[in-house]
């Protein structure tokens, strides 16, 4: 075996991963075109690739594997709006059920960013508008408030879909839980931050039952998310079928980890 000292993002790439916040699935047309007070929004975070995370975890790994191969290992110059749309292309390509625009956008912008859906824009594919904060004091605060536990993976059979409880009023509860995520963050304030987390997952609890409580899931989900809930300001999953849990704390919370926001891409 070679000795030869390597950097982690030669193995990894330089691209950053991206975390998402409250207001998931805002992205999808299928959500927004309910939200009786459009735009709704949810939140993302570049994250530096600093140690490979878990497939199937809500991370967008495959959206991101996508973009290594064909920018060669790291982003390009350009309009990052234009890769977003280049690298969700690429992706969707032939695809019956697109994938949500918020992973492009979550692997390409730096820093924390809020992402505004409204159905009446573009379909609801794209965001009408992106607000982005990569001040270091607010992204390292975030850092060091966020922690992180791996809980497991999406296994074989899952489907998050199978059960659609949509009615306008928990969408828009959805859109709102994204904008108040953003101002917690911006305001720096752990509270906030953990009641709109706690906010989002009781809306997807509600609107896609499944997203917890799905027959394949070998983790009691709901009694692990209660318990951190109860225990800090708030909690949410990562993705669908569990992946990671976000546990926002101002002190330290046992077994999890925690990671650096990256600001800049370059």
């Amino acid at each position: 075996m070679s000795s030869t000292s390597k950097d982690i993002t030669d193995i990894l790439g330089k691209i950053q991963y991206r975390i998402a916040l409250a207001g998931g699935w805002i992205d999808q047309p299928f959500m927004s075109k309910l939200n009786p007070t459009a735009p709704g929004s949810m939140v993302v975070a570049a994250v530096e690739p600093e140690f490979r995370w878990m497939d199937r975890a809500g991370i967008c790994g495959s959206t991101r594997s996508i973009a290594l191969d064909i920018w060669d290992g790291d982003l390009p110059d350009g309009d990052p709006m234009q890769l977003v749309r280049d690298l969700y292309e690429v992706e969707n390509r032939d695809k019956p059920d697109p994938s949500g625009s918020q992973d492009m956008i979550g692997i390409v912008y730096p820093g924390i960013s809020r992402l505004d859906y409204d159905y009446e824009h573009e379909g609801g594919y794209f965001p009408r508008h992106i607000e982005s904060c990569n001040d270091r004091k607010v992204a390292d605060w975030l850092g060091s408030s966020l922690y992180v536990l791996p809980v497991n993976t999406r296994p074989d059979g899952y489907d998050p879909l199978g059960r659609k409880h949509l009615t306008e009023g928990w969408v828009q509860k959805l859109g709102q839980s994204g904008k108040d995520c953003y101002d917690a963050i911006i305001n720096m304030d752990v509270n906030a931050l953990g009641s709109s987390m706690n906010d989002c997952m009781e809306c997807w609890h509600t609107l896609l039952p499944d997203i917890l409580e799905h027959h394949t899931l070998k983790v009691d989900l709901v009694s692990l998310l209660e318990y951190y809930q109860a225990n800090y300001p708030g909690a949410m999953y990562s993705g669908c079928g569990g992946g990671y849990l976000f546990v926002v704390s101002d002190k330290p919370v046992p077994g999890a980890f925690q990671v650096k926001i990256r600001t800049v891409n370059k």
